[in-house]
């Protein structure tokens, strides 16, 4: 039990023989005819008395449980963020990062996983679009006749039955944006000097994303059939055509379905989109139209900024689970407070375990490389076991000694996984940690029942010691009434009786 634990208890008991003690006057005043007893304060000094020192053993258990349940909490959760940080170094991610660099605008990549370094030169003929079409000029509340208008885009397709209820340009484009069938077309009114037209735009870019348009059923047609129009894709790179349903009403493209068109390093390819994933292994390049009809150099580079990043992080972490286990155990000669897991063996466990790792060398014999060979070391002054970065050494390692900083940090015996191995293994469920909690919960459901019992206990006492002390002071006046009756008819020390009066 804690020096706090220790005084809060002994506390208590002082405070409740106090409260004896007046009790007991109480009982010696009433016995002399001076007052009646306090019952009240005799029951619950009594009482007091009896249970005082085991209510506030109790109390003093259940604050230290709860204590030291928060400090596990406060080191789990330190633990947990350090986990978390490290989770891109321990896996191999954090070292495998690459930068992307072209040299013009309108082009940006990032490099992923599989990306090797190197220089590529990256010609863009054109960039991907999605098609766009405009229809003959109409009256805006003209009603086209009735029947159904088949709309199609890359090769899936949408019925829309048009009645007399929308047989106009805005009907017919409120009934294709609402269609719950739409494969991707988005339909607009645009008017002009001329009148309205509908305009129809594909969401998705790529020459094979053509829109298309046909009539059946139609009935009082007045330009419902004109709307139809075949778009055809592009199989040389170009870009999309159309051929109209009449020749009088013409469709019009306003935006056309093309690929992108691009060589990487003289090789031609192709791309539906302008976020192209498949042309260098690992790299996704994003193109833009002030790329095209430009040659740039990307350059795929290792990320270096990126890896020292994670690597102080990682530190900064670190550091900071070594700060929590010091205030969690701290101690001052000069005061009675200390932390709450001072001298507790399962901190001591996880504290010498995780030193351990960052302390020891990956790989064996003449081979093992240590963090300081990267230029992170522990602190000399003061010696409290956390670490500091020579961020020079640390620049100059990763980009003149790669191999170094991999081995430190591969994916299967680098320090961040045997640190996150080891965090796994004090935080998962049967864990270390988990145990100490689970013995402490078990102690805290423990205390309670205790508590109960003993506040049973304490009603059962008042109820007793009330029924005795109340009787007692009844008795007491009494005998008190009966005294002063005997001394006024008898006389007493200093005075005469009423009868000895009569006698003279």
């Amino acid at each position: 039990m804690s020096s706090i634990s220790t005084t809060s208890t002994a506390a208590s008991t002082a405070a409740a023989n106090a409260a004896l003690q007046s009790a007991a006057q109480s009982i010696i005043s009433g016995s002399t005819g001076n007052s009646s007893m306090d019952v009240s304060t005799l029951v619950t000094a009594l009482v007091n008395a009896k249970t005082a020192g085991q209510t506030a053993a109790l109390s003093a258990r259940q604050t230290s449980d709860n204590t030291t349940l928060s400090a596990y909490g406060a080191l789990s959760s330190a633990l947990s963020a350090l986990q978390s940080g490290i989770t891109n170094l321990a896996n191999g991610t954090t070292l495998s990062t690459f930068s992307a660099t072209a040299s013009g605008t309108g082009l940006t990549a990032t490099a992923g996983a599989g990306a090797v370094a190197g220089s590529y030169s990256v010609a863009v003929t054109q960039i991907a679009s999605s098609q766009a079409l405009s229809s003959a000029a109409f009256g805006a509340t003209t009603q086209l006749g009735t029947g159904t208008l088949t709309v199609s885009l890359g090769g899936k397709s949408m019925n829309i039955n048009v009645d007399s209820t929308n047989n106009t340009l805005s009907g017919i484009a409120s009934a294709i944006n609402a269609s719950s069938s739409n494969p991707g077309v988005t339909a607009t009114i645009v008017t002009g000097t001329d009148g309205a037209h509908l305009v129809l735009r594909g969401a998705n870019t790529g020459a094979a994303n053509v829109i298309n348009v046909s009539t059946s059923n139609v009935t009082s047609d007045t330009g419902l059939s004109s709307l139809g129009v075949t778009s055809t894709a592009s199989t040389t790179g170009g870009q999309s055509s159309i051929t109209s349903a009449n020749s009088s009403s013409a469709w019009t493209q306003s935006g056309f379905a093309q690929d992108a068109e691009f060589k990487v390093g003289g090789i031609a390819a192709s791309s539906s989109t302008n976020s192209v994933t498949t042309a260098i292994s690992g790299v996704t390049m994003n193109l833009t139209a002030a790329s095209a009809g430009t040659t740039q150099t990307l350059t795929i580079a290792t990320d270096t900024t990126s890896q020292s990043t994670a690597i102080n992080n990682f530190v900064s972490l670190y550091n900071t689970v070594v700060t929590t286990m010091s205030t969690l155990t701290s101690f001052s000669s000069g005061s009675s407070s200390q932390g709450p897991l001072l001298g507790d063996s399962t901190l001591q466990t996880i504290k010498n375990t995780l030193a351990s790792i960052v302390g020891g060398s990956v790989g064996s014999g003449s081979t093992g490389t240590t963090l300081a060979s990267i230029g992170i070391t522990l602190k000399d002054n003061p010696a409290d076991g956390t670490m500091v970065v020579d961020n020079t050494a640390l620049s100059t390692a990763l980009t003149a000694n790669p191999a170094t900083v991999a081995s430190l940090f591969n994916s299967t015996n680098g320090i961040a996984e045997q640190l996150n191995s080891s965090i796994t293994t004090f935080t998962q469920t049967g864990g270390i940690i988990d145990t100490r909690n689970t013995a402490l919960n078990a102690d805290l459901k423990s205390i309670t029942t205790q508590q109960t019992a003993l506040a049973d206990y304490t009603a059962q006492l008042t109820s007793q010691y009330q029924a005795q002390f109340t009787a007692l002071n009844t008795l007491m006046a009494t005998m008190n009434n009966n005294s002063q009756y005997l001394t006024a008819l008898f006389g007493g020390t200093n005075s005469a009786g009423a009868l000895a009066t009569n006698k003279g």
